[in-house]
Order: structure tokens, then C-alpha cells, then sequence
């Protein structure tokens, strides 16, 4: 249903932690003239936990808004409450997302059996198509792929952003997938080598900085161009490395305010990026040919 590079956007702020708006603008025009191929709205990267109800569905709203239908929206929708993960999921379709993306959720720690009803109660409640998204690393929580299998079975659950970065956890899904959903890339520094195996594409922290490398990668690892799209990668790796030397987004909003795109609002308990990482940040970012 998608493919590509799928920037998981940030949500830019003012110094005091609002909402900034036409940088949200900016930043989806930004996107489209640059060649992303979807754009996704309050992932965990556009600081999801730190906004509230009203602000999360405003997000959402006006990055469909901004986009004009020029490039699909998927919104993330996901809560470690279920009742939440719905009333978020409705908002995304009332505002005319493309699909939804939902985070495992955090902390509590469910069960397979748990992660399997949770998405389930979600899909059967909302139509719009869902996407998956499993990144163990930060919710304490692993969606093993039996469960993925199962969950493959409901017609609106159309894929999984798998950010293990573990390349046989691809295969597996694959395997007992096939067709049923697509496989998404969630970990930047091995989405090259995922996509050569079959994930339609990568929704990508990199693509926030770099989003012209991200497209042509993914478009010629896509074509199985692989010589020329480990070239283009070469130049990122310090991208997808250094863009998490603190907690993501911290790094790549700070990268997005040296370039000009954003303020450096972040709200706590995220911090702005230590000083010490300012010229690890740079470097990359003069690598990738984003600042001079």
C-alpha cells in the first residue's frame, strides 16, 4: 500500500514547548519538494507521549491538511490504553489520514495474547487501514511474528514497521506473512538491507535531515540497484548512527534547527541535545551533504 522513504516527522515547537504551526507547514512542504514518499505524523518520533488528545488529533489534522493529497499521510495512533488507541484512531480517519500506524504498547507490558486483542479491538473498531509497529527497545514490549501472522489475518491491518533492526526477524514475517501486509523498515542503519530482502520501504528518523538520500536509496534498493544505493547509504550512516546518541528526537531536532527548518522547542522530560554531540551531529550531517 506504501513504499519508500516514510519520514516519521517531527513535531516542531516553539522554545516553550507549543505547538509550532508554520513550521509544521514548512516542514511538509519541505518533504514534498524533497521527494519523501509518505509522510507519518506523531509517531513516536513527533513526541507522541508529550502531547495531549487535543493536540495529538490537531497534528494530525493539519499535516493532512498541509500535504493537499500530494503525499500520503499515515498518522500514529498508538496508546498503551486501548480505549486511547481508539479514540486516537477515529480522530486520524475523521481527519482523512491514509492508514495508521500503532505502536506496541508501552510499559504495561501485555502478553502476546494481549497484543493480539489490542490491535484487534483497534482494527474491528476503526476501518481505516493500520500498520503495525513493533520497536521492543523502547516500549519493553516484543510482537513476535506468530502473533504478527495472526494479526495478518484482519483485512485493515495492512503492515508492520519492524524496528528490531534484527534482518532474519524480516525473513520470518516475510515467511509466514507473504503477502497478506507489507514490512516496513523501522531501524535507519539497516533499512538498505531490509528492503533487498523485501520490506516495502523504510519509515525513517534519517528522512527528517536528509529526506532527497532517503528517497533515491530506498528507490534504487527498491529496483535492486544495490551498488548504487549502498553508495547513497554510505553517506547517511553517520546519519543513522549519530541521529541517536541521545534519545531520539533529540538529536534530529537539533539537527533540523542547525539547518534552519525549526525552533528548538522539546518538551521534558526530553532535553535539548548536550554539547558534547553538537560537532558528532555535524560531521554527519556535512557527510550526507545537508550543511557545508
Amino acid at each position: 500500500m506504501f513504499q519508500g522513504s516514510m519520514v516519521a516527522l517531527v513535531t516542531p515547537m516553539n522554545e516553550d514547548g507549543s505547538l509550532d504551526r508554520p513550521a509544521l507547514r514548512r516542514l511538509v512542504d519541505f518533504h514534498v519538494e524533497n521527494g519523501t514518499d509518505v509522510i507519518v505524523a506523531v509517531g513516536t518520533t513527533g513526541e507522541s507521549p508529550t502531547l495531549d488528545m487535543d493536540e495529538h488529533c490537531e497534528v494530525i489534522r493539519l499535516t493532512v491538511e498541509y500535504a493537499r493529497g500530494r503525499v500520503p499521510v499515515i498518522a500514529g495512533t498508538g496508546a498503551n490504553a486501548t480505549t486511547e488507541a481508539i479514540e486516537l484512531t477515529h480522530c486520524a480517519e475523521k481527519a482523512g489520514a491514509d492508514a495508521c500506524l500503532l505502536v506496541t504498547p508501552y510499559y504495561n507490558k501485555p502478553t502476546q495474547e494481549g497484543l493480539y486483542r489490542h490491535h484487534k479491538a483497534i482494527a474491528e473498531a476503526v476501518p481505516i487501514p493500520q500498520i503495525l509497529y513493533n520497536v521492543p527497545g523502547r516500549t519493553a514490549c516484543d510482537m513476535l511474528p506468530e502473533t504478527v501472522e495472526r494479526l495478518a489475518a484482519i483485512p485493515n491491518i495492512v503492515g508492520i514497521k519492524e524496528a528490531t533492526g534484527n534482518l532474519d526477524r524480516v525473513n520470518e514475517i516475510r515467511r509466514r506473512c507473504g503477502d497478506k501486509i507489507d514490512v516496513y523498515s523501522g531501524d535507519d542503519a539497516t533499512a538498505l538491507d531490509a528492503i533487498l530482502l523485501g520490506a516495502k520501504g523504510d519509515i525513517s528518523v534519517t528522512a527528517n535531515v536528509a529526506p532527497r538520500l532517503m528517497h533515491e536509496m530506498c528507490a534504487l534498493a527498491r529496483a535492486g540497484k544495490e551498488p548504487e544505493a549502498r553508495a547513497i547509504n554510505e553517506r547517511l550512516m553517520g546519519l543513522h548512527k549519530n541521529l541517536f546518541v541521545e534519545a531520539n528526537p533529540i538529536p534530529v531536532k537539533w539537527a533540523l534547527n542547525e539547518m534552519g527548518l525549526i525552533k528548538g522547542g522539546i518538551r521534558l522530560p526530553l532535553t535539548p541535545l548536550s554539547s558534547k554531540y553538537h560537532e558528532t551531529v555535524r560531521q554527519a550531517m556535512r557527510t550526507a551533504g545537508v550543511i557545508s
